[in-house]
């Protein structure tokens, strides 16, 4: 619970003391966009096929912090920090350490309690390398989208 606590504080400070990008809208946007794909995500991964779980395999009130806390925090850092205006090659290399950064993250919460957190089932550390480049392009899409449709809304 340590672990996870020190992790809620970091992300969060982060993600809203260096945030020069997002606006409080799209923050809501990210966020809740966050919590609800990765809830879907989790039912079928966590719960069903108890891939992968956070303190427990049961449905509990802690394992609802990293999915309401970091996740969402970690993805504002993420588009914060995203070099859009930039050559392919540098926005490839952003997503490539990102996804880096976050595998080391995920080790991290692996640890013995207190520090870690986070327990695998079948699923291995290599499956999040695969999938996290194409989860972080759907938050880059919807906040793609989310500023087209702000764009909009300021025209009207």
């Amino acid at each position: 619970m340590i672990g996870l606590l020190i992790a809620i504080f970091t992300f969060n400070y982060i993600a809203f003391k260096k945030n020069k990008r997002l606006s409080s809208n799209q923050i809501v946007h990210i966020w809740t966009f966050t919590i609800a794909f990765q809830s879907l995500f989790d039912t079928f991964i966590e719960f069903k096929y108890h891939g992968y779980w956070y303190f427990t395999k049961d449905i509990d009130w802690t394992g609802l912090l990293p999915h309401i806390f970091i996740v969402p925090a970690a993805n504002m850092i993420f588009l914060n920090w995203f070099p859009f205006k930039t050559k392919v090659i540098k926005q490839i290399s952003y997503l490539i350490v990102f996804v880096i950064v976050i595998l080391i993250y995920e080790v991290i919460t692996l640890l013995p309690e207190p520090w870690g957190f986070f327990h695998y089932g079948w699923w291995k550390l290599w499956h999040a390398a695969i999938l996290d480049p194409f989860l972080l392009m759907i938050v880059l899409g919807y906040y793609k989208w989310i500023c087209r449709l702000e764009k909009i809304a300021c025209r009207q």
